[in-house]
């Protein structure tokens, strides 16, 4: 699953730290989803994109080999 997280925190003048402490994760943690290497529960998805104010599959999709 790609996603479009950092173009989000960078249009929102948001850290990794920021992003992390405003959903209740680790820095790691948004590290490894930017990355593609973590793929977020749904309730971690779901409170990003209010957040963000955007829908989910607006951050987040899916590649063909998902």
């Amino acid at each position: 699953m790609k996603n479009n997280l950092k173009v989000e925190r960078a249009i929102h003048n948001l850290t990794q730290a920021d992003l992390a402490d405003r959903i209740g994760v680790s820095r790691q943690t948004i590290n490894a989803m930017e990355k593609n290497k973590y793929v977020p529960s749904t309730v971690l998805a779901l409170k990003i994109s209010r957040l963000f104010k955007k829908s989910v599959e607006d951050i987040f999709f899916l590649e063909d080999t998902d």
